[in-house]
């Protein structure tokens, strides 16, 4: 799975924000504010990835127990597809 074509993520200030360019933005215009968990995750869901190099990504950046990742990750990921911004690959 990964980020679907024609999502940016920049650093606004303190802010990690998602916007939509090109064709995307016939489909949604807004805004993505994201937390550093987020942007991380984001980041790495710009290439083909699984929800298990996501848990051991997490794990490894961050000071948490497994069920907290797993839980973060699940999530997050959730949120992801109900905007329709993931693509499985």
């Amino acid at each position: 799975m990964k980020i679907k074509e024609g999502f940016l993520l920049r650093k606004v200030a303190d802010y990690s924000v998602v916007v939509a360019v090109d064709e995307a933005t016939k489909h949604f215009n807004g805004i993505i504010n994201l937390n550093e968990t987020g942007a991380f995750l984001w980041k790495l869901l710009e290439t083909d990835t699984t929800k298990e190099a996501l848990y051991a990504s997490l794990l490894a950046e961050y000071d948490v127990d497994e069920p907290t990742a797993k839980s973060a990750v699940d999530g997050f990921l959730e949120k992801l597809e109900k905007a329709n911004l993931l693509e499985n690959t």
